[in-house]
């Protein structure tokens, strides 16, 4: 019998909560405003919603005037995208180049320096103008004999970073680079 009362209190006790909380709920019935929806209201007015967010592109009224060369490029660049040639996009990724330079240089410390190499010519392909990574290819050339694409990449740091903090060792490695190939051309007949 107590199992009952008790059922029966906690049934009383639970009807009340829900009453209470559906008391302190506000209105959610739509207001006269509400009540036709969105889609319905534009189809009445006869323009879409996306009406709202249109963009005006045209140019400004004295454009012309202001860039007179600018309708010939426009021109110029729809003719280059009929041509039929490939437009790629190169991709731009600086934290990739500076992981693919750090792994190189790991490769670089073991003297495994094709892997560098690779690591590094991998660092230039997210990263064109990164100038460590010329420096870096340089050394790898020098050490791997090929004195041509070492000067190649020690000019290249030279010509993004004349100043920077290799630059003194570009410099050296690029006159030791200069005086094997001045050296090779004198030992050939």
């Amino acid at each position: 019998m107590r199992r009952w009362i008790f059922a029966f209190l906690f049934l009383l006790a639970f009807c009340a909560v829900a009453s209470a909380q559906q008391d302190s709920q506000p209105d959610q019935s739509p207001s006269k405003d509400q009540s036709a929806s969105r889609p319905e209201r534009d189809r009445e007015a006869g323009e879409s919603s996306s009406n709202s967010t249109r963009i005006d592109l045209s140019p400004p009224k004295d454009d012309a005037k202001a860039h007179p060369l600018s309708g010939t490029a426009v021109t110029d660049s729809d003719n280059d995208s009929n041509s039929g040639d490939v437009q790629e996009m190169h991709p731009f990724d600086p934290h990739r180049a500076a992981k693919n330079v750090e792994v190189g240089d790991y490769y670089f410390k073991r003297k495994n320096y094709k892997a560098a190499l690779d690591r590094y010519t991998e660092a230039l392909q997210w990263k064109p103008d990164y100038a460590v990574a010329n420096f870096r290819m340089g050394e790898c050339f020098e050490k791997l004999h090929h004195p041509d694409e070492a000067r190649t990449h020690y000019e290249a740091y030279l010509k993004i970073l004349p100043h920077g903090p290799l630059s003194e060792d570009a410099q050296k490695g690029l006159n030791r680079v200069k005086s094997s190939e001045t050296a090779e051309q004198k030992t050939k007949p």
